[in-house]
């Protein structure tokens, strides 16, 4: 008897079937500050976004903000100079602001754009100084907008996967972390300014620091430090060209880290533990992350799916303002790498070991 196979499709739809769902609801941004990272990672990253959208922007140059409003489909009365810039509070279509601006402007344009009632995401570092840090909090609380800086490594796969080995002890207990990243920068570049807030340790150094701290689920108690500045090379005549320090955590794990704006390429950092070690290369870089953890004798390879850095982080912080909760890396996760990077450079210019806060 052959088996019967019926021909018509049942009358409730099959479990496989796709059923359009709702699209979900779109939160606009504006994107303060038209500047390489602006144009070349931020803007496009919103082709992979599926509720942040672009809906304004905020330039010196209105020349270069017109041919960025049209590739990306902005009205044009949605373009505002830094004077005007104010007038968001008028604009019903902007929820959110993204500070992409030098960080000496970070603090004001935070700031203002609490006072337009927006929230805020703020690239990092944060601000020049605690105190910036500091007042860029207390304006987001008195506005009731979510403040978040935009350390895009929390929401990348290969950081995740690293924080999640370390914390869970697969790797036993950590005692050292040693964390590089190095580039080399030709003037001009706004990093080189003192006066526009740049420095190899507020710029590059504090991806090392982020990590040590998010590695760990610890923050730093000490800190001692060592800087270069070449009195021959005029690139360096207001910023260290490199920065050395070591943390130590209250478990007792060490940090070694180093930054420097005239070294070959380096962005990596090994996490030593009692069982085995985690070791993430191209660890700060936009992509191409390779993940190797060790527990001898076996050695692997982590494979895991890429995604947009950007996309990921402004799309959690809309998820956050849609429902009303707080972002993974508020403000007071900023404020803790101004206290330890101020600590940092205290042992630099002192030659002691500093308590961090």
């Amino acid at each position: 008897m052959p088996t019967f196979v019926p021909l018509a499709p049942p009358e409730r739809q099959p479990e496989n079937l796709r059923v359009p769902t709702p699209a979900p609801k779109t939160v606009g941004w504006a994107i303060v500050g038209l500047g390489q990272l602006a144009l070349e990672e931020v803007m496009p990253a919103f082709d992979e976004c599926k509720i942040s959208q672009p809906v304004a922007l905020v330039s010196g140059h209105r020349d270069k903000a017109e041919k960025v409003a049209q590739t990306y489909g902005i009205d044009a009365k949605n373009i505002y100079s830094y004077e005007n810039y104010d007038d968001l509070k008028s604009n019903p279509a902007v929820q959110a602001i993204y500070i992409i601006l030098p960080n000496n402007m970070h603090a004001e344009y935070t700031i203002r754009g609490f006072a337009a009632g927006k929230h805020v995401l703020c690239e990092k570092p944060m601000s020049v100084t605690v105190d910036e840090a500091t007042s860029m909090i207390d304006a987001g609380k008195k506005a009731q907008k979510l403040l978040m800086i935009a350390y895009r490594l929390r929401f990348e796969p290969f950081n995740k996967k690293a924080i999640e080995i370390c914390r869970s002890g697969e790797i036993g207990d950590i005692q050292t972390i040693s964390a590089s990243n190095c580039q080399v920068v030709q003037a001009p570049n706004i990093r080189l300014s003192k006066t526009l807030g740049g420095g190899v340790l507020g710029d590059v150094g504090v991806y090392c620091l982020n990590a040590a701290r998010y590695l760990t689920g610890e923050e730093p108690v000490e800190v001692t430090a060592m800087l270069h500045q070449p009195k021959e090379d005029p690139r360096f005549r207001e910023v260290p060209a490199n920065f050395v320090w070591t943390m130590r955590f209250p478990s007792g794990a060490i940090a070694n880290c180093d930054c420097s704006f005239n070294a070959s390429d380096s962005r990596r950092y090994r996490v030593q533990g009692t069982k085995g070690f985690v070791d993430l290369d191209q660890a700060f870089s936009y992509r191409g992350q390779e993940l190797h953890v060790s527990k001898p004798p076996a050695k692997t390879q982590m494979e895991l799916t890429p995604v947009n850095h950007f996309a990921a982080e402004m799309e959690h912080f809309l998820t956050c303002i849609l429902e009303n909760k707080p972002p993974l890396t508020p403000g007071e996760d900023g404020l803790a790498d101004m206290l330890a990077m101020a600590a940092i450079e205290q042992a630099a210019a002192t030659g002691q070991t500093v308590k961090v806060g």
